[in-house]
């Protein structure tokens, strides 16, 4: 059975980022677990026609109803469940996923704070050398972003910014949202369909 993998939402911009991760990972037979900062509870709906809950259970139910999957699939754990899984290197099943990452919890996992769960998931993954991937959402960047995505890249993390490239000739929203959740695809070795190789169709092959 495949790794479950922790998506956890944060209070940056970016949620459909999140929304379109989970979808297709769902997609993909992959079993997905959930973690959403209070803050991002207020930017998803801000930015989407989803309205999420405060509660944890209702969270779930609220996701499973809109990917149209069941308990075992989509599991929620709340930011002060502290016996959840990923809470431990013993129990901690997969890689962590945290898209949109704001600042404040790039600094907070550079320095080991571990005041929440979404933190404490990241710095677990940093000290069991799993695949800890960050997308922040800002711009400018300011020095301190910048010493801590430079702190966490030596720790092992993959900081992968949310910045559609637009060499695919996107013709929608949906289009720049796929070419980031691709490129989190690609690192976390999941096959997907929503933006090729590069050069993978290029004309004029050797072969």
């Amino acid at each position: 059975m495949s790794e479950r993998i922790c998506v956890a939402i944060t209070g940056a911009s970016g949620s459909p980022y999140a929304l379109r991760l989970i979808e297709v990972l769902l997609a993909a037979g992959r079993a997905v677990d959930v973690i959403v900062s209070k803050a991002a509870q207020l930017v998803v709906a801000t930015e989407t026609a989803l309205a999420l809950p405060g509660n944890p259970r209702a969270q779930a139910e609220t996701l499973q109803r809109l990917f149209q999957v069941d308990e075992h699939r989509l599991r929620v754990f709340g930011r002060e469940d502290w016996m959840a899984p990923w809470a431990s290197g013993s129990g901690q099943p997969g890689p962590v996923v945290i898209c949109p990452c704001s600042t404040g919890t790039l600094s907070a996992i550079a320095c080991g704070a571990s005041n929440n769960l979404i933190e404490r998931a990241a710095d677990v993954a940093l000290k069991e050398r799993r695949k800890l991937i960050l997308v922040p959402r800002e711009t400018p960047y300011s020095e301190i972003h910048l010493q801590n995505m430079l702190s966490l890249t030596r720790m092992g993390a993959v900081i992968l910014p949310a910045s559609p490239g637009f060499y695919h000739q996107p013709q929608s929203m949906n289009d720049l949202v796929d070419f980031v959740v691709a490129r989190i695809l690609n690192q976390l070795g999941v096959e997907q369909q929503l933006m090729p190789a590069w050069g993978k169709d290029a004309a004029g092959s050797d072969e």
